[in-house]
């Protein structure tokens, strides 16, 4: 058995909600609760990468400052605007790729793992790219 395979399995069913979101807006038109939804999924998944790169007494000060400082501005968002939230999430998630890409760990990882990464960071983004659009569309009306 692949030894990431269930790493790669969580990160693909991980990507529908963003799609779904996506493609609410879609098949029903533009909505406020389908870009609340995907954002509040977004800072989770989010947060949860950020986690995931947080590898106590194996990283260096600088990895450890740089795997949570993309969730620090959580609190503020709420003062932010739907659309500056959604651009700022759209930034951060292929920050925190090349985070994890710069740490030891991540050459020991399968190049299957590295492929995965790539095209959930890409696929993530450009849903994030969608739902500004829908953000912007929402305040224009």
């Amino acid at each position: 058995m692949h030894p990431f395979l269930n790493h790669i399995q969580l990160g693909y069913y991980g990507v529908l909600p963003f799609l779904a979101c996506v493609f609410w807006p879609l098949l029903l038109g533009s909505s406020v609760p389908a870009i609340e939804a995907f954002t509040l999924y977004s800072m989770g998944i989010l947060a949860f990468m950020a986690g995931t790169l947080w590898r106590a007494g194996e990283q260096s000060y600088t990895h450890a400052v740089m795997a949570v400082l993309v969730v620090v501005p959580f609190p503020l968002l709420v003062l932010a605007s739907a659309t500056s939230t959604l651009v700022y999430l759209a930034i951060c998630f292929p920050i925190v790729l090349l985070f994890e890409r710069g740490m030891p760990a991540w050459q020991q990882y399968h190049k299957d793992y590295h492929k995965m990464r790539y095209i959930l960071t890409s696929v993530v983004f450009v849903c994030h790219l969608f739902m500004i659009a829908q953000s912007i569309e929402l305040t224009r009306v």
